[in-house]
């Protein structure tokens, strides 16, 4: 390809997307190459997306775009061997338009978001794997594609091509960084389970047409750093386990051997019974917080998204700061052209917009929290197993007097952990959480 872009950008997910629209919208002659046979075939995401950031780029979107169900009801479970203590939120003011959230297949939307760049004047070429960046003289200036004249060059290169760019292209100028560590990611597997719309709604209690999420820590995981998760979709559940690749390394299992246990649950078995897995799909996802952020810029270009580790697994937030990520990034390009200078001064401009957002801002807020979780696996272990063991004591009504209940449960406790321990846990927490 010997044509010349103002911007190119490597992967049409939510990041990329969002930054060619902005471009595009602006004039500029962008090209978007994605590695997949169509936007959305190489993601995988629970998923669940929020209005917020995708009404920014495009207003009223929520009406048009396909999206699954809005969100009314949130859920965290903490599953023992053959139990779960539940804790969940329904409000009212989420069951009723403007929705906060929705659930979403990657598939179907990404292929959505990235037309609506194609609409604005993006050319997306699919099936090209970006190998390489082209350097000159220190710069960024396009891209060499494993394809015949594969050099492709722009002014401005926006790198959105997911967690898997941090180990191929950004390397290449991360300050020495040699790419992602095995406890930086996580791996993930999930299904697409499919069942009819109204065992869905009566299984999970919902409204017509509206939909539930429910997080899984504990035995979702096999005690693993980690979590799982089900969210329901319009006539499909999304059901997914991730842990940290370390961790599975360690353990000697996968991810598919974490999906079957799930499955398998007592407590999970009967949402999903007689369902049929439609689709299977593995993938890592970015865990390392922020002090895994890596170089956002340099003369001649930009990196968001995943690509950029901007992942809140908190706040089970990926999609958001990638379109958000994506906005700035096209936003300095366009700024970039007007002034006709591509340097890493010009393009800096990106990090400190990303600094003043909640972006930044939220990933420095918990940047303790990946190193607390490393260094606390009683948190996937043992407080899960006594919560689920405890809630079973109380709520046994077999003639024993609740005050021995309560020195039972709390024997129970101190035997699986100290008192110093437990205080050093709280403590630890709050320094990584407040």
């Amino acid at each position: 390809m010997n044509e010349r872009f103002e911007v190119i950008v490597v992967g049409a997910g939510p990041a990329g997307s969002a930054a060619a629209l902005v471009c595009a919208r602006a004039g500029l002659k962008v090209l978007v190459l994605e590695r997949g046979e169509y936007p959305g075939a190489k993601n995988v995401m629970g998923g669940v997306l929020y209005r917020h950031s995708l009404e920014q780029l495009i207003p009223g979107a929520a009406r048009e775009a396909p999206l699954e169900r809005p969100v009314i009801e949130q859920n965290l479970w903490i599953l023992g061997h053959e139990s779960a203590v539940k804790i969940g939120h329904r409000s009212a003011d989420h069951s009723a338009e403007p929705y906060n959230a929705f659930t979403v297949l990657r598939a179907k939307f990404d292929q959505w978001f990235a037309g609506q760049a194609v609409k604005a004047g993006a050319l997306l070429v699919t099936e090209s794997l970006v190998d390489d960046l082209l350097w000159e003289d220190g710069k960024v200036v396009g891209v060499r594609v494993g394809r015949p004249d594969g050099d492709v060059r722009a002014d401005v290169t926006i790198v959105a091509a997911g967690v898997n760019s941090l180990n191929s292209l950004i390397p290449r100028f991360a300050d020495g960084r040699l790419g992602i560590r095995p406890d930086q990611v996580a791996l993930a597997a999930k299904e697409i389970i499919a069942l009819p719309k109204e065992k869905i709604e009566d299984r999970f209690n919902l409204p017509p047409d509206l939909g539930a999420t429910i997080e899984l820590v504990g035995e979702a995981v096999g005690g693993l750093t980690g979590t799982a998760f089900i969210y329901t979709n319009r006539e499909t559940i999304s059901l997914g386990t991730g842990a940290i690749l370390s961790d599975l390394i360690k353990a000697g299992q996968t991810p598919n051997e974490l999906l079957e246990t799930l499955k398998a649950h007592p407590v999970i078995r009967p949402l999903i019974a007689g369902g049929e897995t439609k689709e299977y799909a593995a993938h890592l996802i970015p865990e390392g917080g922020f002090d895994a952020v890596p170089r956002l810029y340099g003369d001649g270009f930009m990196v968001c998204g995943d690509a950029a580790m901007l992942v809140n697994s908190i706040h089970r937030e990926g999609s958001n700061l990638a379109m958000e990520s994506g906005r700035l990034a096209g936003e300095i390009a366009v700024e970039a052209h007007r002034r006709r200078d591509f340097s890493a001064y010009v393009l800096g401009m990106y990090r400190r917009r990303l600094e003043d957002s909640f972006v930044l801002q939220d990933l420095r807020h918990y940047r303790r929290v990946p190193r607390f979780l490393e260094r606390n696996p009683a948190l996937f272990t043992v407080y899960p197993d006594l919560v689920n063991r405890a809630a079973t004591e109380f709520m046994t009504v077999d003639g024993v007097p609740k005050e021995e209940k309560l020195r039972r449960i709390w024997k129970l406790v101190t035997e699986r952990r100290s008192v110093v321990g437990i205080l050093r846990d709280l403590n630890q927490a709050r320094r990584a959480l407040l």
